[in-house]
């Protein structure tokens, strides 16, 4: 086991910025991001960091091209018929859902208010192995040939039913069709407890409920983060 990359250390890096037009606040962006730092892997630890490095540059650049463009666009259309403009608003957030056994789970909200009752979130995660500094794909935490897929909506929906018999309204009613045609093998990370697949806002249940987690135990898994 390489001690070095049992665990990396996170700071956190933030951006705030505004943007006007004519005079007139219409953005206003801003993310906390993680800075990896992995003593004795330099490699792995630039893998990292420029992959989050790309989605915050990726992220700056939707605020500053189309989001910009679009809350111009609101606040002439504001002006012009005579009602509020609201400030457009969009942030990036990143949490850190497992850093332990030689792995790292990120996963990352984008909120975006472009006016309306209420904004959106939508999530996005990566899981990397800190000795190698690749990232792992749901496939690799399952043996060769296993159906993973039916396995872990079979288990969801378990989880989905109990939650349904303390709250018949925290799911749309077709919810167990919704959890199969909505599953997406990129939408999970670890955490201490399991393996944490998510969908996202309305995929499965109201707005109120917010982007929902499902966590499966690691020994219903067979496999476990280890160095």
């Amino acid at each position: 086991m390489n001690r070095n990359c049992f665990s990396g250390a996170v700071s956190m890096g933030e951006i705030s910025r505004s943007y006007c037009h004519c005079g007139i606040k219409v953005l206003s962006l801003a993310s906390g991001y993680p800075k990896i730092c992995l003593c004795g892997n330099p490699s792995a630890q630039l893998n990292i960091n420029n992959r989050i490095k790309s989605q915050v540059n990726c992220f700056i650049s939707h605020g500053e091209s189309e989001l910009y463009c679009e809350a111009v666009v609101g606040l002439k259309a504001a002006c012009e018929n005579g009602y509020p403009f609201h400030s457009y608003e969009t942030v990036l957030n990143y949490e850190t859902a497992y850093n332990q056994n030689c792995h790292l789970s990120l996963y990352r909200d984008q909120y975006e208010f472009t006016g309306g009752a209420h904004g959106s979130t939508i999530r996005a995660s990566d899981t990397w192995n800190l000795s190698t500094g690749k990232r792992l794909c749901l496939s690799q935490l399952f043996s060769c040939g296993k159906d993973y897929k039916a396995f872990l909506i079979a288990k969801i929906r378990e989880q989905a039913d109990k939650n349904m018999e303390q709250d018949p309204s925290i799911y749309f009613e077709e919810y167990k069709t919704l959890i199969c045609d909505n599953f997406n093998e990129n939408n999970f990370h670890l955490s201490p407890r399991g393996l944490s697949i998510y969908y996202q806002q309305y995929e499965i249940a109201p707005y109120a409920t917010g982007i929902v987690t499902f966590t499966i135990p690691y020994r219903k898994l067979g496999w476990q983060p280890s160095c």
